[in-house]
């Protein structure tokens, strides 16, 4: 049994963290931190989790030390408390953006300052199974991705790991993404009549997860060149992440089945969708409320060399808190779906 403690744990993320951990078959969940919530229930600000956990949020100064510690803090804080919050455990899993660039000079660029111990990066494995899953065996230090980067490097990945596609092109990415993903705290762009029936393109360029995927798209030493924009939907949970590439010459579809079968056949949360007729023959987050699925497929336009590929997951699951125990469990030695097997919902 592995002692893991949650800080930051009264925002969603932070929730799913706590609902994952308690039914966590090798996992004893001792604390979860909030700053703003300390001496409250858990469940008060949780209501999911009544009559699953007495547990009270208690303050970070009070974190006693434990095996695993699991950082949801809002970016920039974690970077700053890292050398203290390392003292706690053997290992520590961030899912903030403080330590998912490999180059520091990206931070001033997509994120609007310098980071503050760019020293301790390189001490960090990306937390993407699917990608990085041999470091992870044995880090002690894992950034978690962002969500729709998460949702974009794993349609794309196969293709550009198989040299297939013209990077003379950029691979254009458009993220549709559910109102979770902008976090608990209230805002005008999530204010119910604001948000409800909205489809609101709110980051068209520029958007911060752009540096992660081109980061983890780079084969062979050549960053690709991305066009990346995020839409806002009028759903709570879920991003679809449709990207147009284009291949260096015309390959038939079966042989785009090959290369997505080779690089996803043994991976225990990755299915490929491409059904010949239904409403559900593309991937579609809606499915995937609560589960750690990634679901990608993939349709080749006859008149040209383009490929569109839509891949889908929960935001708040493969996107944060699922990938984070996904992680867990190959840097412990558990088995990788522990805590892991909701299927999701249908209908829902």
């Amino acid at each position: 049994m592995c002692d893991v403690s949650v800080v930051g744990g009264s925002g969603y993320a932070g929730g799913e963290l706590v609902r994952l951990l308690l039914d966590h078959p090798e996992a004893n969940l001792r604390q979860v931190t909030s700053e703003r919530s300390a001496g409250k229930f858990v469940r008060a600000v949780h209501p999911n989790l009544r009559k699953r956990t007495d547990l009270k949020f208690t303050s970070v100064d009070a974190l006693a030390p434990c095996d695993v510690l699991f950082l949801a803090l809002p970016h920039g804080v974690a970077m700053g408390k890292m050398p203290d919050l390392r003292r706690k455990a053997a290992v520590v899993i961030d899912l903030s953006a403080d330590f998912r660039l490999r180059d520091p000079a990206g931070y001033p660029k997509w994120y609007g300052h310098e980071h503050n111990a760019p020293e301790t990066l390189p001490d960090f494995t990306l937390g993407i199974p699917e990608l990085h899953r041999d470091e992870l065996r044995t880090a002690d230090a894992i950034a978690c991705p962002g969500c729709m980067s998460t949702t974009a490097i794993l349609g794309l990945y196969p293709l550009y790991r198989a040299g297939v596609v013209d990077t003379t092109a950029p691979a254009v990415i458009e993220a549709k993404t559910g109102s979770s993903g902008s976090g608990g705290g209230p805002g005008l762009g999530s204010h119910h009549p604001e948000r409800s029936g909205a489809l609101r393109s709110f980051k068209p360029t520029g958007h911060r997860h752009t540096a992660e995927i081109v980061q983890e798209l780079t084969v062979d030493g050549a960053p690709p060149a991305v066009a990346f924009s995020a839409t806002a939907t009028p759903a709570v949970r879920g991003i679809l992440a449709t990207s147009h590439v284009f291949l260096r010459e015309p390959l038939p579809e079966k042989d785009l089945w090959t290369i997505y079968r080779a690089a996803y056949k043994d991976e225990p949360f990755m299915r490929l969708v491409k059904e010949a007729s239904g409403v559900h023959r593309y991937p579609d987050p809606k499915i995937l409320s609560g589960a750690n699925w990634c679901d990608v497929g993939f349709e080749r336009d006859p008149d040209s060399t383009r490929v569109v590929v839509m891949a889908a997951l929960d935001n708040l699951m493969k996107g944060a808190a699922g990938q984070a125990v996904q992680a867990f469990n190959i840097r412990c030695g558990f088995d990788e779906m522990a805590g892991l097997g909701f299927p999701g919902l249908h209908p829902i």
